[in-house]
């Protein structure tokens, strides 16, 4: 039989959609994968009920329909005060996913060096090797997640095109603040290098922290391809609605690379999420209140099982560190995967092991996520008391 190509031999099946998976097959909690289990916005359902009957329901523009990228250039050109042109700065894509697979097939040309932080979102690395170029990671170090400037500049320098800012970042829950982003802007353009951005949780800022948008920082808009979501926004992570706004002669190119994908996002889940672009800044602000609580309702009760966390600066994650769970005698040898099996199996809650989102050697986080309604948030901690009794 012909072999398969080598880049697949490079990384492996998404670990987070694993261990769903695992989770589903022995009826765990899946606090591991990314998504709520509460509604999307009624205006949003009402808006698909009529869609269902009135249409469309055959191929919108490929690269978006016109109200669509109308709807998301007023609404992000508000948030990085510049007028973004629907027509040749925005493409429309299948999930935020689809948006930094097309970024990256975009910009890259086979052994291209693009610099990825340490952990990262899983996707990354492989988007890096499907596109043809080399990922070089830059640590960002727990518990606060911090990074060494120097070490993007010697990225730069090494020939990196591009670096990936995952801001809000998943897995870690860092917020960059202005002056990072200005520090990694100012040397993208010292470098002619572009900026992608990943911005799905950019709604999903903590106080006293805010979100800068690094495409609304002096001189980067023609240096940054903003990849974004309207999943975690709305709740619709199963419609798969994503975009990349950026400079005409990137988004341009990017319409080929995304006609060529996929063809184009589904017209009728297109249509019906634009009454949701519609419901005005009070919304923003509503979603933002609801996880606040979440966020405080399900740390408060992590603390009060004694298990240690960062504090989730943005985002629904927070890391777990296991390592006092991985001295006890009955867990020699675990890795932070057998680890999370031995928790969906032996306590019912299903989370990510950290060891992929991390490049370096690191066994002693784990991912949960609070994106969950109250009531399921109250069952997972009553779940996690039989694990935070082993070190008590």
């Amino acid at each position: 039989m012909p072999q398969i190509s080598d880049r697949v031999q490079t990384f492996t099946d998404s670990v987070i959609r694993r261990m769903t998976r695992i989770s589903d097959e022995y009826g765990a909690l899946n606090l591991s994968q990314g998504f709520p289990d509460f509604d999307p916005p009624k205006p949003i359902l009402d808006r698909l009920a009529e869609v269902a009957h009135e249409g469309p329901h055959q191929y919108s523009i490929t690269f978006g329909a016109a109200n669509l990228r109308q709807a998301l250039a007023e609404k992000q050109g508000k948030a990085i005060g510049r007028t973004i042109d629907p027509n040749s700065e925005i493409v429309v894509t299948c999930g935020g996913t689809e948006a930094m697979m097309c970024a990256m097939m975009t910009i890259c040309n086979p052994g291209d060096k693009v610099m990825v932080f340490s952990p990262f979102y899983e996707n990354y690395g492989a988007d890096a090797i499907l596109s043809g170029a080399e990922p070089i990671f830059i640590p960002l170090t727990p518990p606060e997640y911090q990074f060494d400037i120097q070490l993007i500049e010697q990225g730069f320098q090494a020939g990196a095109k591009a670096i990936i800012v995952c801001n809000p970042s998943n897995p870690s829950g860092k917020v960059f603040t202005r002056d990072e982003l200005m520090a990694i802007g100012t040397l993208a353009v010292k470098y002619d290098a572009y900026v992608v951005t990943d911005e799905v949780y950019e709604h999903l800022v903590y106080a006293p922290y805010t979100h800068t948008y690094m495409a609304g920082l002096p001189g980067m808009f023609e240096h940054t391809i903003t990849c974004n979501s309207l999943s975690k926004t709305f709740s619709i992570t199963g419609w798969r609605l994503g975009y990349i706004i950026g400079p005409a002669v990137v988004v341009e190119s990017a319409k080929k690379v995304h006609d060529f994908l996929t063809v184009g996002a589904a017209a009728p889940l297109q249509e019906a999420v634009v009454a949701g672009l519609q419901m005005g800044e009070g919304y923003y602000a509503d979603l933002l209140e609801t996880y606040t609580k979440k966020r405080e309702f399900f740390l408060k009760g992590l603390d009060s099982l004694g298990l240690k966390h960062n504090i989730p600066q943005g985002t629904y994650f927070v890391m777990i560190d296991i390592q006092d769970f991985l001295d006890l005698p009955q867990f020699q040898g675990y890795t932070d995967m057998e680890f999370c099996e031995w928790m969906i199996q032996n306590v019912g809650v299903a989370a990510v092991p950290g060891s992929s989102f991390f490049r370096e050697p690191v066994n002693r986080y784990i991912r949960l996520h609070f994106a969950r309604g109250e009531d399921t948030l109250k069952e997972a901690l009553k779940r996690l008391e039989k694990l935070a009794a082993l070190i008590k």
